[in-house]
């Protein structure tokens, strides 16, 4: 750009910060302390909005001339203790200056900090104080500024925190601002190389602007999400993941939002593989605005069964500087919410019907999104019902539907309720299952981090189902059919029986015997837990509670009276001979893992000396 000789420079003028308050600067250090390393996302946010519009006054042809080197400059100073920020924007003149910079409107100080006591972070987007965020860490602050006007008059302003001022004419040659902080004593740890990038990398990382820090750009001006999907390889999103996390494995695959009305929405959301800790997967989805980095403590924006989801989301909808309760009231936040909900239901439906196969093969990470969203979403849960998988013992998949189908002709009960047997643990309840197999049943294997949650979360929304584990019951009673068995021992022996086994292990936990006529190559000893009571306690295991940790855990323990052993048993007892019930008795509980310490030692100990 051509700049015209300029007049004779004006004299320095003198004035006050218009402020209806004693002094601003004191408020503004106390309400923002928490985040007082945002001070450099405001500075570095206002130079590239400075930059952008620039562009669009050369693209209408507002202004004339070549642009240049649009780079934004961040310059630490350490032996001086000085921070620039230098960029060739727009600019200001003397009388932008006082409008912008000299003009703030608060009633009182005492009503500023009552009506905003609560609004941390976000009083500067509601005032425009972006640039005073700078007083959080300076005790001065320069600014050289030229706008980019033709014969305008470059000017010099600076301020040592109070509400004086001093503006002055200078000789800048070229357009644009700089914004020269001095650290203040109890902020000398941004007086610090590392420290400074660190900030820029995470706050700066994509702006559309090129950022310059120690001669080397920081940022990524054109990320991923801001282009079309259809321009957009897989490669390029792969890319784009390492990018946001370098050491994150390769994601399952992504959902490219790209909305514009009735709200502008943009972002990559990627499905990771899932790790064992549950908690180290959250947290991970960035908030950006226009590309600023806002937060990554997005629950109120994102649902809660997506937080397992990584990525970034771009809204100029949501402001930079915001508090939870904004998030939690504002109608585009809301809406935001429900329609990542419903583009993630879109793509796993999709991924379902075009691929089932491939579907299947990713279940065992996207399972967990899928059943989580079902708990904690109902309009996720009608979607997803759809796709949801259960997975049997025989590594088969089906929908829900048809699950129920496949069993009903042979796991319908009396009630006429379609029974699904589970697992949680295949090895343990490896006879129990086999016992099951044996009687044409069919067994699921739920050993989710969450199935238990959601077991529970939907069995009563599946019509006339019910779920129970392999172990909770006597193979009769798992699904009972209202058959009744005869019993080879009578009333008399059944009854001697049990109390055989009463007398010799009824001092040993809580455990309650009972004989029940099941088939002859059924088990002889069967050691239940009551579905109602374990769902209970799994469940206040689960949320850290420990009602039942008072109590020995109690148990049913069935003796099968048709099992040969039952015969013999109570045959040693017409002869007055006092039978030996320990070995059964250990290996149904050892079933259950219930052996343990000396017990489970003197039982290896007995089984070793027969082997020998």
């Amino acid at each position: 750009m051509i700049f015209q000789e300029k007049t004779k420079l004006p004299m320095a003028t003198k004035g006050t910060i218009s402020v209806h308050t004693e002094n601003i600067f004191p408020i503004i250090k106390k309400f923002l302390y928490s985040d007082h390393e945002i001070f450099l996302r405001e500075l570095v946010s206002n130079a590239v909005d400075a930059t952008q519009k620039l562009k669009t006054l050369s693209s209408t042809g507002e202004m004339k001339g070549e642009l240049g080197d649009l780079k934004i400059q961040v310059k630490l100073d350490k032996d001086n203790k000085t921070l620039h920020i230098i960029d060739r924007g727009l600019g200001m003149t003397e009388e932008e200056v006082n409008k912008y910079i000299n003009q703030l409107a608060f009633s009182s100080a005492e009503e500023f900090l009552e009506k905003y006591k609560d609004k941390g972070a976000q009083v500067i987007g509601h005032f425009g104080l972006g640039f005073y965020s700078a007083f959080m860490v300076a005790h001065k602050v320069e600014i050289k500024t030229r706008s980019w006007k033709e014969n305008s008059q470059a000017v010099h302003w600076s301020c040592d925190g109070s509400t004086s001022f001093e503006l002055a004419p200078i000789d800048k040659e070229d357009r644009g601002t700089e914004i020269i902080l001095h650290f203040a004593e109890d902020s000398m740890e941004f007086n610090d190389n590392f420290r400074i990038k660190g900030i820029l990398e995470k706050y700066c990382k994509f702006l559309p602007v090129e950022i310059e820090f120690e001669e080397k750009v920081i940022n990524n001006p054109s990320p991923l999400w801001t282009k079309a999907p259809a321009d957009c390889s897989t490669e390029d999103y792969e890319k784009f993941y390492k990018e946001l996390y370098p050491f994150g494995e390769t994601p399952l695959f992504w959902i490219h939002l790209n909305v514009d009305y009735p709200f502008k929405l943009t972002g990559i959301l990627y499905f990771p593989k899932i790790k064992n800790d549950f908690e180290l997967q959250k947290n991970k989805i960035q908030l950006y605005s226009n590309q600023v980095f806002v937060t990554d403590s997005v629950q109120d924006i994102v649902p809660e069964f997506l937080m397992l989801l990584h990525g970034v989301i771009d809204s100029p909808d949501i402001p930079l500087n915001v508090s939870r309760s904004y998030l939690q009231s504002d109608s585009n936040v809301k809406k935001i919410n429900s329609h990542i909900t419903k583009k993630v239901a879109d793509k796993l439906e999709e991924i379902f019907k075009t691929d089932r196969a491939s579907f299947q093969t990713k279940w065992e990470n996207v399972g967990l999104f899928v059943k989580y969203g079902m708990i904690t979403d109902e309009k996720f849960y009608d979607r997803a019902s759809k796709f949801c998988l259960l997975q049997n013992k025989a590594k088969e998949f089906f929908t829900i539907e048809e699950y129920k189908e496949k069993v009903a002709t042979t796991q319908t009960d009396k009630d006429n309720k379609v029974v699904f047997l589970y697992t949680n643990d295949p090895i343990a309840h490896d006879s129990f299952c086999r016992t099951a197999e044996k009687r044409g049943y069919d067994v699921l294997l739920m050993d989710g981090q969450i199935d238990n949650h959601f077991i529970s979360n939907i069995e009563h929304k599946i019509e006339n189902t019910q779920w129970k584990r392999v172990d909770s019951e006597s193979i009769d009673k798992l699904i009972d059919k209202d058959i009744k068995k005869e019993s080879v021992l009578s009333e008399d022996e059944q009854k001697s029986l049990k109390e055989a086994f009463e007398k010799q292990f009824g001092g040993i936990g809580k455990f309650r015997f009972e004989t029940e006529a099941l088939a002859p190559d059924d088990q002889f000893l069967t050691l239940i837990k009551p579905e109602w009571e374990r769902r209970m306690m799994d469940m206040q295991r689960m949320q850290g509670m420990s009602m039942f940790g008072a109590f020995p855990e109690s148990w049913n323990v069935v003796v099968n009276s048709n099992h040969e052993l039952s015969r013999k048993l109570v045959k040693l007892k017409e002869e007055e001979k006092e039978p030996v019930l320990q070995e059964a008795f250990d290996l149904a509980r050892l079933s259950q893992n219930l052996l343990h310490g000396e017990e489970l030692t003197a039982f290896i100990s007995r089984n070793t000396q027969k082997l020998v």
